[in-house]
């Protein structure tokens, strides 16, 4: 089968610093995949790639076998990180997805009553139709995350790219988040993702991708999240612990003394537990 997406000895870098070397790694129709690593690690220029919106330094990225030249691609739908928005900007949900449509609109500048049809579809799909005339400002991080992927879903994109899509939201509501990610990857879509939370990224995604400059693994979850393949991603003392079949990932504690974690508040004036706390002790 030939991959979606395919990036081949793929190198980028900001002026004389590299963010990814020798990237090899292509994703099939159907596959549900996460990208992880440390901040710093080039996960989001990775996904900027794949989108079009960069040009490799060296190496090449192909779609559907077709080599991007560094422009957009029509093929991709993304989802930016929430706190990237300015949410204060005059528009309504309906007008926010709609403008999802300009890729591949007709020549005229309004939405055509197929295109309005298909918006309202996704939106009850996402279950957030009865918000299409509220202004985005007034919306949850929840709604707000529906209302973003309503707006790539709607220009029919082969590729679901999004960057942090569980970022600044509660905890239940990204588990939502990602339990829609995977239905709609079960409906045909492709899915590539950026997250922080590993034990999400091991819960949700089928197919891991570990990156710092370089890909270091990638594999099921319970191949790559091993403590070698994540020490060497994160460049920490990292913990994995297999229960009940399910994957916890975190660092490694380190134990510290009081005084470690509490410096004095006044050079020469030792702190002092009381109880469960400490105060300054008294010259």
């Amino acid at each position: 089968m030939q991959p979606l997406i395919e990036l081949r000895q793929v190198s980028f870098g900001y002026g004389a610093e590299p963010a990814l070397e020798n990237i090899d790694l292509h994703l099939h129709p159907g596959q549900f995949a996460a990208l992880v690593g440390p901040s710093g690690a080039g996960k989001t220029t990775l996904l900027k790639l794949v989108l079009g919106g960069l040009q490799p330094n060296q190496g090449e990225v192909y779609i559907h076998g077709q080599l991007l030249n560094g422009q957009p691609n029509p093929h991709v739908g993304y989802v930016p990180q929430l706190e990237t928005i300015d949410w204060n900007f005059p528009v309504t949900v309906e007008q926010v997805v709609l403008m999802g449509r300009i890729r591949r609109a007709a020549i005229w500048p309004w939405p055509s009553m197929a295109e309005k049809r298909q918006m309202r579809t996704i939106l009850e799909q996402l279950e957030i139709d009865h918000l299409a005339q509220r202004h985005i400002r007034d919306l949850s991080g929840g709604q707000r995350q529906r209302v973003f992927l309503a707006r790539a879903l709607i220009a029919e994109p082969d590729l679901l790219v999004l960057d942090e899509p569980t970022a600044g939201v509660d905890m239940r509501t990204a588990e939502n988040v990602l339990h829609l990610l995977a239905d709609l990857n079960r409906q045909g879509m492709t899915v590539l993702m950026t997250i922080h939370d590993l034990n999400a990224a091991a819960a949700h995604a089928p197919w891991i991708v570990c990156l710092n400059r370089r890909i270091i693994a990638q594999g099921r979850p319970e191949e790559v999240f091993v403590e070698d393949i994540l020490n060497e991603t994160y460049r920490g003392d990292m913990m994995v612990i297999r229960q009940d079949g399910m994957l916890f990932v975190q660092q490694r504690p380190h134990s510290h003394t009081y005084h470690e974690v509490v410096p004095d508040p006044v050079p020469g004036h030792p702190i002092e537990k009381v109880n469960d706390g400490y105060i300054s002790a008294s010259v």
